[in-house]
């Protein structure tokens, strides 16, 4: 494995925090974007309550996975690690740039609308409600946040355990904005321990307003690499269903992996081809579903 200084070499070579060295073997579309991935800079306070602690991550080393995968947008996602000191994720925005990128933040639930005006302004398109982990967001919180956001585009990222999401459905489904569920929704198993789970994401995302990352399939696999076959399963069934409802993302640089145990991204990238065979519904995983989600420019 890479150790966490390696860099990307021309033509290929290691990245940090990313397995492998080969190029993608299906190159990606003009704007494919990463719709989620993170910063860490151990300068930074990290929230008290966090279990995730990560080393450090930076913009170069993100941008040299750009470079090996062929992507060109991004979305940076604030990771429990910092709570609501979305201070790193801002900076690394200023950074990489608010025509390619985006970022969805953490807020308190009292957040003031001044706040959430600048951080739009900032390039923020979403808030993170990651309720599999301590944090400052509850799921009494979704419906009033989700009014708030609206009205400015936003979006309600969720990284919800199976047995929340049948829980909420209700709820969910009368939400004024756009919802996104994080790696897989979370379901292993959709004909037997989720099948629940999994059918009230299908309802969701026929409702039109949800979307599903096919994202973090070493989260949720049993089998492992290199194909998480029964985390492909999954991903090949939303899609099937709904492949104008699905985003791709790296998770890079893996926070829920050991050092010596983090995925190839381009292995990760190349299971999309797979899991979505047809080159014009892989277009608008990687390029049309990010511009409407994230609001990207045209071209």
């Amino acid at each position: 494995m890479p150790a966490a200084g390696d860099r990307f070499v021309a033509g290929g070579g290691s990245v940090a925090w990313s397995g492998g060295q080969a190029p993608p073997q299906a190159p990606v579309p003009a704007g494919a974007t990463d719709c989620h991935f993170h910063i860490y800079d151990a300068r930074q306070p990290v929230a008290p309550e966090t279990v995730l602690r990560h080393g450090d991550a930076s913009v170069e080393d993100y941008r040299a996975l750009q470079r090996r995968l062929g992507t060109s947008r991004g979305v940076l996602v604030q990771p429990s690690t910092y709570g609501t000191d979305n201070r790193v994720h801002l900076a690394a925005l200023q950074d990489f740039g608010t025509e390619r990128f985006r970022m969805v933040a953490v807020v308190e639930p009292d957040v003031a609308d001044a706040e959430l005006r600048r951080l739009h302004a900032a390039g923020v398109r979403g808030v993170r409600f990651n309720l599999t982990q301590p944090g400052p967001l509850a799921l009494g919180d979704l419906e009033p946040m989700a009014l708030r956001l609206a009205g400015l585009g936003w979006h309600c990222q969720l990284n919800l355990r199976p047995d929340q999401v049948v829980a909420a459905e209700r709820m969910l489904l009368r939400l004024p904005c756009r919802i996104v569920f994080d790696h897989l929704g979370r379901i292993r198993d959709p004909e037997a321990a989720d099948a629940d789970a999994f059918a009230a994401i299908r309802r969701l995302l026929d409702h039109g307003k949800a979307w599903v990352k096919l994202s973090g399939a070493y989260i949720t696999s049993r089998e492992g690499p290199p194909g998480y076959a029964d985390a492909g399963a999954v991903a090949v069934a939303f899609a099937t269903a709904a492949p104008d409802r699905m985003l791709w993302g790296s998770d890079w640089p893996h926070p829920t992996k050991p050092a010596d145990r983090k995925p190839d991204d381009v292995q990760l990238l190349d299971l999309l081809a797979e899991w979505v065979p047809s080159e014009d519904a892989r277009r608008r995983v990687l390029v049309d579903n990010p511009a409407e989600v994230y609001g990207f420019p045209p071209g």
